[in-house]
């Protein structure tokens, strides 16, 4: 069992949007998925009720400091991966949601606004590390990038959590019509039609990579029954 929380002080940085994507890709490989939906913006949790039931995946709402640690104490047994969506804010929950997690998770589009708001998160977890000795596996991704031109504000960006050395994931998120369409169609990228949705197989491609570079940084074994089931199948 495994806890990623996603934070950025900023709202709009593509936090919920990343969520979704790790989430969802999480769940078709096999492994449960909680998500802790602690956004006011619920966007998580709208995309669930108008989803139906998602194979693999529970959204908790209404998620507050007191009631994080007891959710996922009462949901462990039956979740793998715990993902919490953090309110795009300064909020008492930043630091009750890093203290418990296994990696945090810090999306970053390419502009000054963005990255001050993952400043923000990157002080607390250097905090924690110089002042109380915890140490929190932590990363950037890069959100909302143009699959075909770099920007002088994305350049810098870089530049600065390079000069910083904050860890950075391989794979950004891509600007892609799918990554907004679902929001409103509800369901998973691979429940979507392809000839409705531009570059669906694009999308599909960047979220799944996505996925296995969090898997590899945040490693779960898959459950026992699906273990086998799979080893029956080979």
């Amino acid at each position: 069992m495994a806890v990623i929380t996603f934070a950025n002080t900023k709202g709009g940085a593509g936090k919920t949007t990343a969520v979704l994507l790790l989430a969802t890709e999480l769940a078709r490989k096999g492994y449960r998925v909680t998500i802790l939906d602690a956004d006011p913006q619920n966007w998580i949790t709208r995309w669930y009720e108008i989803s139906g039931k998602v194979h693999n995946i529970s959204v908790i709402n209404f998620v507050t400091t007191a009631s994080l640690p007891l959710h996922i104490e009462e949901n462990k047994d039956s979740t793998d991966y715990f993902i919490v969506d953090l309110p795009g804010a300064r909020n008492p929950l930043l630091a009750t949601a890093v203290g418990l997690s296994n990696h945090v998770l810090i999306p970053i589009q390419g502009c000054a606004m963005d990255a001050r708001g993952g400043a923000q998160v990157l002080e607390l977890l250097h905090y924690l590390e110089e002042k109380a000795g915890i140490r929190i596996p932590h990363s950037v991704v890069l959100t909302r990038v143009n699959s075909l031109v770099t920007t002088r504000a994305l350049q810098l960006v870089k530049a600065l959590l390079q000069e910083r050395q904050v860890p950075v994931l391989d794979t950004p998120i891509v600007e892609r019509s799918a990554f907004r369409d679902i929001f409103d169609c509800g369901g998973t990228l691979h429940s979507m039609d392809p000839l409705r949705v531009s570059n669906l197989d694009k999308a599909r491609e960047n979220a799944l990579a996505f996925a296995e570079e969090m898997m590899i940084r945040v490693p779960v074994r898959l459950p026992l029954a699906l273990r086998a089931s799979l080893a029956v199948a080979a």
